[in-house]
């Protein structure tokens, strides 16, 4: 049986060796031939089309015979329900079954039928991953709300600017994907800032060079 193994941290300092270890573990307990595999550093909430491990697992669906994928848990498959759902009907319509490791949920029967229990474990499962991140938001905007309403500041002093330097510095993660060549839409994903954040760290990085070139 041919499987493909896909792994997902959210930041860059994570690490997802030990998603791959105990899925590689899997496969080779179980006889598999592991045909690929594809590990990223995104954030959970990202679209399909925004996830290149996910795109290129995709395009080895499409060109090998992948029978099965192979997860560590359902929220290193994303932390957005519809997202989850869409990845797992993309997989079925391939006819490639979903293997969860930490619940041991098969989607597809060894016959290549749908596991309606595991479907609806799944759909739950996704569900309650992506009412967590919407609870920690909430709780992260109440105490930002609470520590306005108590007289706390946020922001820079009215008057104190920031150098381009040290912009630069304060967003090196920006830096470092832009320089990887990733777009503005991925680099805000991938460092959890905003696309205006990137994009004037951008401009900032092309003034830069101007300047450079110029001397």
């Amino acid at each position: 049986m041919n499987v493909a193994i896909l792994t997902r941290v959210s930041k860059e300092s994570q690490s997802f060796e030990r998603q791959i270890s105990d899925l590689r573990a899997h496969a080779f307990k179980n006889n598999y031939n592991v045909i690929g595999e594809f590990n990223e550093k995104i954030t959970g909430a990202a679209k399909n089309y925004d996830r290149k491990a996910w795109m290129d697992l995709m395009s080895l669906i499409e060109t090998d015979n992948v029978d099965k994928v192979l997860v560590w848990e359902l929220s290193r498959l994303g932390r957005n329900t519809l997202e989850v759902l869409k990845t797992v009907d993309a997989l079925h319509k391939k006819s490639v079954s979903l293997y969860v490791q930490n619940y041991h949920i098969e989607t597809l029967n060894s016959d290549g039928t749908l596991n309606p229990m595991s479907q609806l474990m799944i759909t739950l499962l996704a569900e309650f991953s992506r009412t967590e991140r919407a609870l920690i938001q909430q709780r992260l905007e109440s105490g930002y709300r609470k520590h306005i309403k108590n007289g706390g500041k946020v922001g820079r002093k009215i008057g104190v600017s920031m150098s381009n330097s040290e912009y630069l510095n304060k967003h090196h993660l920006v830096v470092k994907y832009l320089n990887k060549g990733r777009s503005i839409r991925e680099t805000a994903l991938l460092s959890s800032k905003s696309t205006r954040t990137v994009q004037k760290v951008k401009n900032i990085l092309g003034l830069n060079v101007i300047t450079t070139s110029e001397t």
